[in-house]
């Protein structure tokens, strides 16, 4: 595992600072940890990793995260902040064996959908470094595309996982709302903690260690983690494409309508089954964030965060109340929905990667006109209703970017999505990794160890 760890560690340093991926790097303990998982590997073999499925695993966090051995910054030029507890998904990380490399970039308390901070170079997409790695999760999918990790965590109250996943060509998966604990809870109740990896076997891996009810969440579902596989059946699966999706999303996309069919789903072609909840998604981020910044904060906020924050004082308690209503409007319309279907599937984002260090494509970058979410209009709505909503690899637009497909389910069906969404890559194929491969490399070099490990018992024996 230390060879596997300073491997890691010299690619974040050789590649990470063109990047903009990281903000903080656990050089010393992350080698520390990895000499503990060799003498345990050598003590116990494959008994070694019964308890610790994650056992030297390389895992990134994103610095919206709280993690008690680095600063979390989330994305402010406020004074460093070091939790005195990991938050519950590091916590269970950790327990897992996994080894935390280092904390992500990501917009100021991830107020916007591409990772663009004062504290350091916006995070760039590993596959085009002219373009954006998408956000506010940037910084955790450009680590897992650019092999800086095995997988990541990162946090999705409007799309942050699942955008710079499909920018960036990996898997990222937003869970139902309460599936992993979130602490400190968000007060507008959007956000949820999920991971990114290269494989759907990965991300479901990630899922089993980290579901799991937390009593300082109290959204946090009761009982045991949901199964990462189901047998597998046929599916009612809703097609729907949302305005504004370029021509080449919508071909790549659509050469997954003939995986899906080959499956034995049946799709149906539907028209948007909602209307657009964005400016009720505007008013609760909104309120949430202007009850959060305290006033003498707003010299160290980021220009575009602090207008979504003036915009919030400016609401009165009717007009969230409004927009409360809306969302709950929403979660019956898309409850009566999934009465009839058992998934959701359509391209993740509209459009392919846009310019790094913009903050949105061109007609909506003026976050003084309050669109700088509306842009990505078919992740926004699954926050709203705590849907679980996942973004694999569909394949690359002609200039070679790669395009996302989502795949929505029931409120607590984490586990079918999954499924469903392993197979789907089985047919289509993962992305080709722009770094190495580190996870397979992990994965290779554990298994010699605990050969190893056996030879020398049974040669005591």
């Amino acid at each position: 595992m230390v060879e596997h760890v300073e491997s890691v560690l010299a690619a974040i340093r050789e590649t990470g600072a063109g990047l903009g991926a990281f903000v903080a790097v656990a050089g010393e303990r992350a080698l520390r940890e990895a000499e503990a998982a060799d003498r345990l590997i050598a003590a116990q073999g494959a008994a070694a990793f019964r308890d610790r499925p994650l056992l030297g695993s390389t895992v990134a966090v994103k610095d919206l995260v709280q993690t008690r051995d680095l600063p979390t910054r989330r994305g402010s030029l406020l004074p460093n902040r070091r939790a005195a507890v990991d938050a519950p998904a590091v916590a269970r990380l950790r327990a897992a064996g996994a080894i935390v490399v280092g904390k992500t970039a990501t917009s100021e308390h991830g107020w916007s959908a591409s990772t663009v901070t004062r504290l350091g170079a916006p995070t760039r997409n590993p596959r085009a470094r002219d373009r954006s790695a998408g956000g506010s999760s940037g910084g955790s999918a450009a680590a897992v595309a650019a092999g800086l990790c095995d997988m990541a965590i990162g946090t999705d109250g409007a799309g942050s996982i699942r955008i710079p996943a499909s920018f960036c060509g990996v898997v990222g998966f937003k869970p139902s709302l309460g599936r992993i604990p979130y602490v400190p809870p968000c007060a507008d109740r959007l956000a949820q903690v999920g991971p990114l990896a290269r494989s759907v076997a990965d991300v479901a891996e990630l899922m089993a260690v980290l579901t799991g009810p937390d009593p300082r969440d109290p959204d946090s579902l009761i009982g045991p983690p949901p199964p990462t596989t189901r047998p597998a059946r046929p599916l009612r699966i809703a097609w729907i494409e949302f305005p504004r999706t370029s021509g080449e999303v919508r071909r790549v996309t659509e050469d997954a309508l003939p995986v899906l069919t080959g499956l034995g789903h049946r799709v149906d072609r539907v028209d948007v089954p909602f209307p657009d909840p964005y400016a009720a998604l505007v008013d609760v981020i909104a309120a949430a964030e202007a009850s959060g910044t305290a006033p003498e904060d707003d010299v160290w906020c980021d220009e575009g965060r602090l207008a979504v924050v003036r915009y919030g004082r400016s609401l009165s308690g009717a007009a969230v109340m409004r927009a409360e209503e809306t969302r709950l409007a929403l979660r019956a319309r898309l409850a009566s929905v999934m009465e009839r279907y058992d998934l959701l599937a359509m391209a993740t984002v509209p459009c392919e990667p846009f310019a790094a260090g913009a903050i949105a494509p061109a007609w909506a970058a003026d976050p003084g006109d309050l669109l700088w979410l509306a842009w990505s209009p078919a992740t926004y709505p699954f926050n709203l209703t705590g849907q679980p909503a996942l973004s694999l690899p569909a394949g690359v637009a002609s200039g070679g970017l790669p395009v996302g497909l989502q795949l929505v389910g029931r409120v607590g069906e984490d586990d079918l999505v999954l499924a469903a969404a392993h197979r789907i890559e089985a047919r289509i194929g993962p992305e080709t990794p722009v770094g190495p491969e580190t996870r397979a490399g992990r994965e290779t070099r554990a298994g010699q160890e605990t050969r190893a490990g056996q030879e020398t018992q049974g040669g005591r024996s």
